[in-house]
């Protein structure tokens, strides 16, 4: 899908304002995601897989590029923000990781 974008750059207020709305849906996204799913992506249960949560995330972000580069018409999951959120975590993941 190409996206038509107008050749209007937005004020730099407006640009701020719009990128501090996005983090914040996705900071809203990935709390609530923890919450359903038992904060299964930075402590997961290594039933299948032994390996730590930052190597598996990347395994989910590659997941999400291939949903992404398959995306049928009318899937209505949007990968995108399953994307942003996984690179968030993988944040974490390290994190913790290189500070323990």
């Amino acid at each position: 899908m190409t996206i038509e974008y107008p050749n209007i750059p937005a004020p730099r207020a407006e640009r701020e304002a719009s990128i501090r709305r996005k983090c914040s849906q996705l900071a809203d996204l990935l709390i609530e995601k923890n919450a359903r799913y038992g904060d299964s992506a930075l402590s997961p249960i290594r039933i299948f897989s032994k390996e730590d949560p930052d190597i598996q995330l990347l395994v989910r972000m590659d997941d999400k590029l291939s949903r992404i580069n398959n995306q049928a018409p009318g899937d209505d999951e949007d990968p995108y923000w399953d994307l942003a959120g996984y690179l968030v975590l993988y944040l974490i993941a390290r994190e913790e990781y290189l500070t323990s």
